[in-house]
């Protein structure tokens, strides 16, 4: 498909199917699930098709979008170069899903907030129908024929081995994606035991508002004794519980305060969630990488215990609370846990965004192709992994990791 860049002035039609672009884009998976990011790509979408793109730079987007004073400093602050770093990923993921081929190409160029767009070419049948047809000179010499059939021959072949190379490169790039996938899960999925999520819960909720059925605007508060799941932990739950339906795997879900070990030792388990979580603690405690926090509970790590004085995974409380921008950190952990002999998937961040981050993380065959393929052997079947992710606004960004230990 060619792509036709398009400039600065739009006809009602190229607005109205850029628009209509937008909308696709906004409504893909890598978008809808955020506030931040469809805030930012409509904003500058909208200013550019206004003809105000001049005024797209870092300082005006963090005023009208972030809600940040004239004066606040575009240095300390990285939110708007971050967010864009984050909306050009998720663009580009959108358009490699098969089905976008010949959709209104929108992109947002590296160093720049001013958006681009291309239009496919689209030649029309009757154009082609009218075309004169090339009428070939006769060959009348034999040496300058055989030399331009050698000359196509060669160029065929070459155009031939190119694709195949390309082809067979996307292949072994897909089959290693599927591998790796099949690695990370295998042993959750293959057993034959159903699969528990243990879940952080909260139990401190002692009413309920209900409403009425017949005027929905009157509530009335009941006393309940109530356990609840924290909202950031349904990502990870939702994501991972569409693998195992996906696998046709049987699971169950459970609070913490209501998972006994008798229940790790039916069958592999998958927890989630870190401070509010007792069993993530327990599990991890003898493991390389776990968790640990300071007596007034205002500092929050992850540590090494090959490095106890390291401090480079840690989470301010203060700083998280005041302005809900910072650096979260999680780990994901697969092993068979010595307790209860059975498989474990531990998912868990310090923050809820850095969970939400891990479960990002264990449901992308790309991200666990570098789990897979930095595997020293076959045979190391338990590993830890320590993710990073920056929090803008609440909102954790894409996934990084900081360390991969396996035994």
């Amino acid at each position: 498909m060619q792509l036709t860049a398009t400039h600065g002035v739009y006809t009602e039609e190229e607005r109205r199917s850029i628009e209509a672009q937008l909308e696709r884009l906004l409504a893909n998976q890598f978008f809808n699930h955020s506030r931040r990011f469809p805030s930012f790509l409509r904003y500058v979408v909208d200013q550019t098709l206004s003809g105000h793109s001049e005024d797209l730079k870092e300082r005006t987007l963090g005023i009208e979008i972030f809600g940040k004073t004239a004066d606040y400093d575009t240095a300390s602050d990285p939110i708007v170069r971050v967010t864009a770093a984050e909306i050009r990923k998720r663009i580009a993921q959108y358009y490699q899903e098969p089905g976008h081929e010949d959709e209104v190409r929108i992109s947002l160029p590296p160093g720049s907030y001013v958006p681009q767009f291309h239009f496919p070419t689209v030649v029309p049948v009757e154009l082609l129908a009218n075309q004169p047809v090339l009428e070939v000179p006769p060959i009348t010499e034999a040496a300058p024929s055989h030399r331009r059939r050698s000359r196509w021959y060669l160029a065929l072949g070459a155009a031939c081995l190119l694709l195949l190379t390309a082809g067979t490169a996307l292949l072994v790039w897909q089959h290693g994606k599927r591998l790796a996938f099949a690695d990370f899960w295998g042993p959750i999925l293959g057993s034959s035991d159903p699969v528990l999520f243990c879940v952080a819960d909260q139990t401190q909720y002692t009413a309920i508002s209900l409403r009425s059925a017949n005027e929905p605007s009157h509530q009335v508060t009941l006393n309940d004794n109530l356990t609840a799941v924290i909202i950031d932990d349904l990502s990870p739950i939702t994501k991972i519980a569409g693998v195992m339906q996906s696998a046709g795997k049987k699971y169950s879900l459970r609070g913490e305060n209501a998972t006994s070990l008798t229940d790790l030792r039916n069958g592999p388990s998958v927890v989630i969630g870190a401070f509010d979580n007792a069993w993530t603690l327990r599990l991890l405690r003898p493991l390389r990488f776990h968790f640990a926090n300071n007596s007034d509970m205002t500092k929050f790590s992850i540590v090494d215990a090959t490095a106890p004085n390291q401090v480079d995974w840690t989470v301010d409380r203060t700083q998280q609370i005041a302005t809900n921008n910072y650096r979260d950190y999680a780990i994901v952990a697969r092993f068979t846990d010595a307790n209860t002999g059975k498989p474990t998937l531990v998912v868990a961040g310090i923050g809820r965004g850095g969970t939400v981050a891990a479960g990002d993380f264990v449901v992308d065959p790309s991200s666990l192709q570098i789990v897979f393929n930095r595997k020293p052997s076959a045979d190391m079947r338990n590993f830890e992994i320590v993710l990073s992710t920056q929090i803008i606004d609440g909102e954790p960004g894409t996934p990084k990791v900081e360390a991969l230990y396996y035994w």
